[in-house]
């Protein structure tokens, strides 16, 4: 066995000796965005220092621990803050709490994130849901020897983001008069935000908004064959050429602003998985 497979073992044989998995899906929050875990019904909450082999938030706006309780009366497990390539963790760590989720049984994957807007159109608030990605801009999770316990070798991407959550949720929102976008996510490294060439670049590419999160776990996810549904909150406008200064603690106050959109977006579409 391997020694990643011997480490998502230990780590899942912890989990399962403190709380009994009955959930079908899993929900990262991102930067900012921690309150959602307030609206959970939570039967136990593990501190990520306890979990063997888990990495430990470091940023600020992301909490420390994984949650299992209620979401609009459906059992959920929730990741109340998530790892980044930025904090010195390899690619696998960053998305080593996702192929736990898989092992835990779980079927489906809530991504969020807080997200700079490169497409005129949007506006601090805004929600965006993720339809497809561009990774080549920061370091895929798959490199190295492959774990075929876990998923094929060259993984298809085609369909990164589940079109039928998509399509749900595009209904939810219009149900609860909530406005979304839907576009294509970049994921960068960080932890520096972009320079304005660099804004202008991730646009011509195709891009609508730019992050430091998500893909990975995405690709992981698509991996090990989690059905994957990610939004971006949009908490700054960085394809402004004025002297437009970002800083974490704006784009932490723009989450907070827009989470109960996303809290109402997700309690939604978990009752209908």
């Amino acid at each position: 066995m391997s020694e990643l497979l011997t480490q998502l073992n230990e780590t899942v044989a912890y989990i399962k000796s403190k709380v009994n998995i009955t959930a079908k899906a899993g929900i990262v929050l991102g930067s900012g965005l921690g309150n959602l875990a307030e609206v959970i019904k939570a039967d136990v909450s593990i501190p990520y220092t306890e979990i063997p082999h888990f990495p430990v938030s470091t940023v600020k706006g992301h909490g420390g621990k994984l949650i299992f309780g209620e979401l609009g009366g459906v059992k959920v497990v929730v990741m109340s803050g998530r790892f980044h390539f930025y904090e010195g963790y390899s690619a696998q760590q960053v998305v080593y709490p996702v192929r736990v989720m898989k092992m835990l049984g779980l079927e489906y994957l809530l991504l969020s994130n807080a997200a700079g807007a490169v497409n005129p159109n949007y506006k601090v608030g805004d929600l965006m849901l993720i339809n497809d990605h561009i990774s080549f801009f920061t370091t895929n999770p798959l490199i190295g020897k492959n774990e075929e316990s876990l998923g094929t070798r060259f993984p298809d991407m085609s369909e990164p983001y589940n079109y039928e959550l998509l399509k749900k949720a595009k209904a939810i929102a219009a149900a609860k008069n909530i406005q979304v976008h839907e576009g294509v996510y970049t994921a960068v490294t960080g932890p520096t935000f972009e320079t304005h060439a660099e804004y202008r670049l991730i646009k011509t590419v195709g891009s609508d908004v730019v992050g430091m999160s998500t893909v990975q776990e995405t690709i992981a996810a698509s991996h090990c064959g989690l059905k994957v549904f990610a939004v971006s909150v949009v908490t700054d406008l960085g394809i402004r050429e004025d002297n437009n200064v970002i800083t974490h603690e704006e784009v932490l106050a723009a989450a907070k602003e827009a989470e109960p959109k996303l809290t109402t977006l997700f309690t939604e579409l978990v009752k209908q998985l």
